[in-house]
């Protein structure tokens, strides 16, 4: 298939980006050690416009189809103006009591790839980061070596490493302390913007819910994040992956993480904070040893509307099946789209089933779609309910937590609810004592699971991260 619009006509960088989101089915691969995404900016030849360039992505993947295995590539030809404008990231030094200490800003280019010199002068200043060396993360991760890989994704990779607890030197492996590195893959489709993004945010905001930012490397082309490591990985993998290390979470469980992650998107949504996340997803809520959820992977975070806006206009980002539809029709991003993207989780987390998947019958690929019309009725909820909680949880309980994940998938905006509404709720419902008794990672009642699509079951935690990062095409 190939898109080529009109030459009379022109795309703007947003209609690329959306163009990615309607590109969903897992249905279609495409495997980075074979093909790569390549994003290619030319400088026009037009001298009446010398900031407009002609964009040409090239999507190329694996397609299984009736009769086999093919190759399908997807070519999108576009002309780009450069927007004179920039973005602004407020600067803020958010302490765990809430406090706003300082107010400064900083500008990023509109691209993700900018064009102008990058420097370390972009990232904000904060005395909580380190920065690394590039030989010292080359060093505490043993030369980026392939067994030392957690996760891969659209970002790079993320590899395991060790650097001395006190001094953060690089260390032997299997002493000091244990962190995780995240190295940006240079050819990739993400890039600088998205970045520094995440080094800005979470260099300025703690809390119990959002991943610990180490520290950062940016010498020469060299783009990594260090982070503090996460020994259970991500939501994700707890409940789609199969295998002796990934267990079905209990019920009991599954609320706890539900309200930890409620507690950071609060946080950000916050009066004194104001960031919208933009990309929450079960990849992105990674677990410490205790089941506890932190928010990570924060490229892809906007600074809320300030004054009297109601919103923040915004190219579209983020995952398919995760966003909001307001966002999706019209680019304009509030906190109630995080609001929305929490109840897609919420909805995984309460069936057992990804937010989009191919793999089901007929009528069954979108959740959302699908699970609504049982949400609201005692008798019919058994039928999204994950049958691997069978006798963990109270009928009473199970509606509760149904009722409001719909209330967040509300089609209008208006109707969410706000997410320190929703830590209330979870709390209610985890101090009810209607969550059940089995404090466990493990299922109360074992049963044969079978294997679906996509599954492993060899048991191997090479890949127990998250896919590093996100874009519109992460599906």
């Amino acid at each position: 298939m190939q898109f080529f619009p009109p030459s009379s006509k022109t795309c703007n960088q947003s209609s690329c980006s959306l163009f990615t989101l309607y590109l969903p089915s897992s249905h279609y691969y495409y495997p980075r050690k074979i093909f790569k995404l390549s994003l290619q900016l030319r400088q026009s030849a037009s001298s009446e416009s010398p900031s407009c360039f002609n964009l040409l992505l090239c999507w190329v993947g694996l397609v299984y189809t009736e009769k086999g295995l093919d190759l399908m590539g997807i070519c999108l030809s576009a002309r780009i103006n450069e927007s004179p404008s920039n973005t602004g990231l407020s600067s803020k030094y958010v302490s765990s009591d809430g406090k706003d200490t300082s107010s400064t800003s900083s500008k990023a280019s509109s691209f993700s790839a900018p064009l102008t010199p990058r420097s370390e002068g972009e990232i904000l200043q904060s005395p909580n980061l380190k920065c690394f060396s590039f030989a010292d993360l080359k060093m505490a991760t043993r030369n980026f070596r392939p067994d030392s890989v957690l996760g891969e994704g659209g970002f790079g990779s993320v590899f395991k490493a060790w650097i001395d607890e006190n001094s953060l030197a690089a260390a032997k492996p299997g002493t000091g302390t244990v962190i995780a590195v995240k190295r940006l893959n240079q050819e990739g489709f993400q890039g600088h913007r998205e970045w520094l993004a995440e080094v800005n945010y979470l260099g300025q905001l703690y809390h119990p819910h959002i991943v610990k930012l180490i520290g950062y490397c940016l010498e020469d082309e060299h783009r990594l994040l260090v982070y503090e490591f996460m020994p259970r990985g991500s939501l994700e993998n707890h409940l789609f992956r199969r295998g002796t290390y990934f267990q079905p979470l209990s019920w009991s469980l599954r609320v706890k993480v539900a309200l930890g992650a409620a507690k950071g998107l609060a946080f950000l949504h916050s009066a004194e904070t104001k960031v919208i996340y933009r990309d929450f997803k079960t990849s992105n809520v990674l677990l410490d040893s205790n089941y506890n959820a932190k928010l990570s992977d924060f490229g892809l975070a906007k600074d809320g509307p300030t004054g009297d806006k109601s919103h923040v206009s915004t190219r579209v980002m983020g995952t398919y099946g995760y966003a909001a539809p307001e966002y999706l029709a019209t680019g304009h991003l509030t906190a109630r789209s995080d609001v929305y993207s929490f109840g897609v989780v919420l909805l995984e987390m309460l069936s057992g089933r990804r937010a989009v998947d191919k793999n089901r019958p007929s009528g069954e690929h979108n959740l959302v779609e699908w699970a609504k019309p049982y949400l609201a009725n005692k008798c019919k909820i058994f039928r999204v309910l994950d049958n691997r909680l069978e006798g963990q949880y109270s009928m009473e309980a199970a509606f509760k937590a149904a009722t409001l994940a719909l209330r967040c998938l509300s089609a209008e905006a208006k109707f969410r609810p706000r997410m320190k509404e929703v830590v209330t709720a979870l709390e209610q419902l985890q101090d009810s004592g209607e969550c059940g008794s089995n404090p466990n990672n493990i299922s109360s009642k074992p049963r044969i699971r079978r294997r679906s699509t996509g599954d492993t079951s060899n048991g191997r935690s090479t890949a127990a991260y998250p896919r590093p990062s996100a874009s519109p095409l992460y599906a």
